[in-house]
């Protein structure tokens, strides 16, 4: 059993036999969020619930989004993190944690990596260097660790992280299972702004929606979430629990999540780091263009926002803009039945006969060599 909580956090994990005594009080409880920021990892992140009835023909789940900062240039150390803060989540009884955007390998906020119209300086370039030592191969041995802990806690892992494919990185989030199996991934398909000098393209070979036992989890990274075709191609794949890591704290963001959750008729689950400029590494190893000499150590370079929103637009936990923390509440997956009985994009409120989208869901290689096969050189000896 999991340890008991201090009586501050208010927490109660509910099974069958409290759930007819509490009846009476499922209605109110379910618009209640309690977010407790920490300060420090080792005091641990406090996290927030939402109370829900049970029912065995919709069931309910628990989730939680990881709000905190990335070890920079540290992948070891921020993988330790990640691990308790992750076994935080599943004492509480999370059975799907959500990590933000670049998690593993960093996010690198404020950094141009030397970077002007015709020119590429040379401490940008080892910038580059260090930035790609920090970044993770897809698979290997961080996506052994990271599903050893998804197993070992028993929990689904959404994580983002920097993927390195030869020279390329990638911004990428891994899906992994209770079983501690490594499912798949999904590469952010179009990198924002400056975003482009260091982080590839992904194709539409991997816009997973992945079938498991607590609901069907997919996930689209920041900005391209505000891609409707992406968002339609992951409503016709049948996406119940909507991942969201993000690196936008800007409270508009709000808005985009809630659309989301109504358009799509699915929970949005939407992490965001929180970070000060200490968590950084100091100048002049690495600068904040343009605002370096306006930030102390405590500055907030990102404020978070982390949130946790139902198919009908209601928020169950969050926005959190005070610190790093455990952002949690109860889903309960027949909101989803109920949202599409008012709008379901791909289904009943589609038009295909007017309106109609193409998914090129194959990958695309730069080079293709014929004689993979064995054919060709076969034929050469003839």
């Amino acid at each position: 059993m999991p340890p008991a909580s201090p009586p501050y956090l208010n927490t109660r994990i509910q099974n069958q036999d409290q759930v007819a005594e509490e009846k009476v009080s499922v209605t109110e409880k379910l618009r209640k969020m309690a977010l407790v920021p920490s300060p420090t990892v080792n005091e641990g992140p406090l996290f927030a619930e939402v109370e829900m009835g049970a029912d065995a023909s919709a069931p309910t789940i628990r989730a939680t989004v990881v709000q905190a900062s990335t070890v920079f240039y540290d992948t070891p150390a921020t993988i330790d993190k990640a691990e308790r803060l992750l076994a935080e989540a599943a004492s509480y009884g999370s059975q799907l944690v959500v990590f933000p955007e670049a998690f593993i390998g960093g996010y690198p906020r404020g950094s141009n990596f030397g970077v002007t119209i015709g020119n590429r300086t040379a401490k940008g370039k080892e910038e580059f260097r260090k930035y790609h030592a920090a970044a993770i191969d897809v698979p290997g041995p961080e996506v052994d660790r990271l599903a050893a802990m998804a197993g070992k806690y028993k929990v689904y892992l959404v994580m983002g992280v920097i993927e390195r494919d030869g020279y390329t990185l990638y911004c990428s989030v891994l899906f992994l299972d209770s079983q501690g199996r490594y499912l798949g991934k999904h590469r952010k398909v179009m990198p924002t702004a400056l975003e482009r000098i260091i982080w590839g393209f992904g194709d539409g070979s991997t816009i997973p929606v992945f079938e498991t036992p607590i609901g069907k989890i997919g996930a689209a990274i920041c900005w391209e979430n505000r891609m409707p075709l992406l968002r339609t191609a992951m409503y016709a794949k049948g996406v119940e629990l909507y991942c969201a890591p993000t690196a936008d704290s800007r409270e508009i963001w709000q808005a985009s999540m809630t659309h989301i959750a109504l358009e799509g008729g699915c929970f949005v689950l939407s992490a965001n780091q929180f970070c000060r400029r200490k968590d950084y590494p100091p100048p002049p190893d690495y600068i904040f263009s343009g605002t370096e000499e306006d930030l102390m150590p405590e500055s907030v370079v990102c404020a978070g926002g982390s949130v946790i929103i139902s198919p009908s637009g209601t928020v169950l936990a969050g926005p959190n803009y005070d610190g790093e923390a455990l952002i949690t509440a109860d889903l309960d997956l027949g909101e989803v039945v109920r949202a599409k009985f008012d709008f379901d994009v791909v289904g009943h409120y589609a038009r295909p006969e007017v309106l109609s989208l193409v998914v090129k869901d194959h990958a695309m290689s730069p080079v293709s060599f014929a004689s993979a096969s064995g054919k060709a050189d076969e034929s050469l000896h003839k």
